[in-house]
């Protein structure tokens, strides 16, 4: 990579999306996303213009919500935010990365409870072939699945971590944080570097990733907004 360049977690969806799961890429001109069932995610190009705004409305449609997360810039007239979250993304400084004997990986069928999990946990987006995106290991206690956390964005060297969740009623037991480090074992197998993302105000999860090893790289945020229900004539 030369002097100045674009680090590819600047930008870690178009990374992705051009890169290892590019296979999953729904694309219009410079826009990329992932299918609505797999991730909420939309690649913008790093200076998105007026015709990549207008690919991205004509992606989602009229009236559509779009997540932007990372993007910096302002968004069109008529555009909504709708949300707006500043973030945190930290990658692996020195992980005691290691398996775990008690967890098992999860496939799709397990969605259904995982999908039950993240209701009642609210780490994040998780949607029906989220699994699809990565490795996902799982902790069950009497046959349920009680703590789980997997993979996410995948640019090219580098794995996310995501959907680090434990039901309220096991948790202080230590199962995200071994499950982190199960995932990022796996990571680092095959040649790859773990990071991760979080909201900034989530002072207790940002204490725990500094703890087992993780390092701030980067402030970004999570942002979406709404395409125009009808775009301006002339507007691009």
């Amino acid at each position: 990579m030369t002097a100045g360049a674009p680090h590819v977690l600047d930008n870690p969806a178009l990374a992705s999306l051009t890169g290892p799961h590019a296979h999953f890429a729904e694309k219009r001109g410079r826009v990329l996303r992932y299918p609505v069932d797999v991730s909420p995610w939309l690649a913008l190009p790093d200076e998105p213009d007026a015709g990549d705004w207008a690919d991205v409305a004509a992606l989602a449609g009229a009236g559509a919500e779009v997540p932007l997360a990372g993007y910096a810039g302002q968004v069109p007239a008529g555009w909504e935010v709708t949300f707006h979250v500043e973030g945190v993304q930290f990658v692996d400084d020195g992980l005691a990365a290691a398996p775990d004997p008690e967890a098992v990986r999860l496939g799709p069928a397990d969605v259904p409870e995982i999908l039950d999990l993240i209701a009642r946990t609210q780490p994040g987006p998780f949607l029906p072939r989220t699994i699809e995106m990565g490795t996902y290991l799982g902790i069950r206690r009497g046959g349920a699945l009680v703590a789980m956390a997997g993979e996410r964005l995948h640019p090219p060297g580098w794995t996310e971590i995501s959907a680090v969740c434990t039901d309220p009623a096991v948790r202080g037991q230590g199962l995200a944080t071994r499950l982190v480090l199960a995932v990022a074992h796996g990571i680092r197998q095959r040649g790859e570097t773990p990071f991760l993302h979080t909201a900034a105000r989530n002072t207790h999860a940002i204490r725990l990733y500094e703890t087992l090893g993780f390092r701030l790289r980067r402030t970004t945020a999570f942002l979406a907004a709404r395409v125009p229900e009808r775009l301006p004539e002339g507007a691009f």
